[in-house]
């Protein structure tokens, strides 16, 4: 499982003009689930997300995490951040996990951090999402669940 996590300011989502998912200060998170993937890689992020400290402290230092500063998590699916583009010049997606277990463990990721007290929207499965955000810092980190544990 891969994910980019951007500290935010406000994020939204939008599926058909329809706001699907907003938030204001917290992570903008975009998941992507491969074919390898299991509850065990859930379980990893979202223990991840939910404890990663990027937020300044009192004294300017980013020590602080999502409970810490009451933030919350837009939690938006991306199949194409398994997308290998090594060879040619289209990207290749075998790699990405199948719709129905991506979906699985999409929505158990959301499940696991809204059990750690942690607000979460999120876009829709598959959809053609519109996806604004502020990142905030400008603060990115990249978590891959194969590298983790």
């Amino acid at each position: 499982m891969r994910a980019v996590v951007q500290r935010v300011t406000h994020a939204q989502v939008q599926v058909a003009g329809e706001t699907t998912g907003a938030i204001q200060n917290g992570f903008l998170v975009l998941l992507g689930v491969s074919r390898d993937d299991t509850e065990k890689d859930a379980e990893y992020m979202a223990s991840k997300i939910a404890g990663l400290r990027i937020f300044d402290d009192s004294n300017d230092q980013i020590n602080l995490s999502l409970s810490d500063v009451g933030g919350e998590v837009l939690l938006i699916s991306q199949f194409t951040l398994y997308g290998d583009a090594r060879k040619g010049r289209r990207p290749s997606f075998v790699h990405a996990a199948s719709g129905e277990e991506a979906d699985r463990l999409y929505e158990r990721v959301a499940t696991l951090i809204r059990e750690q007290g942690i607000r979460v929207e999120m876009g829709v499965f598959g959809a053609m999402m519109e996806v604004t955000l502020c990142n905030h810092g400008p603060v990115t980190i990249l978590l891959d669940s194969k590298r983790g544990f």
